[in-house]
């Protein structure tokens, strides 16, 4: 019995990492990294990048991002909170991996086209899944803060 587990689990993971090495070795993830500079330096773009990821995010199947899903919503707020000049505290790193997985998510020509089904999402998740392992420390802190900052604001009412 623990064989065969071990055998699904090793096979999951050889059909998943091509498609993991793929996706972070795609022209459209170079992209999404030289266009997270030009987010990262210009607020209004920034917020647009935004704006057009909330709306995608909507829309897409949340289960295809599994446990990242509250973790795309994070980078979401934290872009917003960034491209406002409200939340700064975090390294240049973390942020542009998280604009990079904002800007290939968007991206309507990344590696597998998201009309696709069943598959159309998986290169958006493996990107998202970079972002979260690169930025997760990032990502927890900007939460944190998000806590405390509302928390703050019930208390002066």
């Amino acid at each position: 019995m623990k064989r065969k587990k071990l055998a699904d689990v090793s096979q999951t993971t050889q059909r998943r990492t091509p498609v993991r090495k793929a996706a972070l070795r795609s022209d459209a993830f170079a992209r999404a990294e030289r266009n997270a500079k030009l987010f990262a330096n210009d607020p209004e773009r920034l917020g647009r990048l935004v704006e057009k990821a909330a709306e995608k995010a909507a829309s897409v199947p949340q289960d295809a991002f599994g446990e990242n899903w509250p973790y795309l919503q994070t980078m979401l707020r934290l872009a917003h909170a960034h491209g406002h000049g409200k939340y700064r505290e975090l390294s240049d790193e973390a942020l542009l991996a998280i604009l990079a997985a904002l800007s290939y998510f968007v991206d309507p020509f990344d590696l597998i086209p998201d009309e696709i089904p069943f598959l159309g999402y998986i290169d958006d998740a493996t990107v998202v899944d970079f972002a979260v392992a690169k930025a997760k420390r990032s990502l927890d802190d900007f939460m944190i803060w998000e806590t405390t900052k509302n928390a703050q604001g019930r208390d002066s009412r």
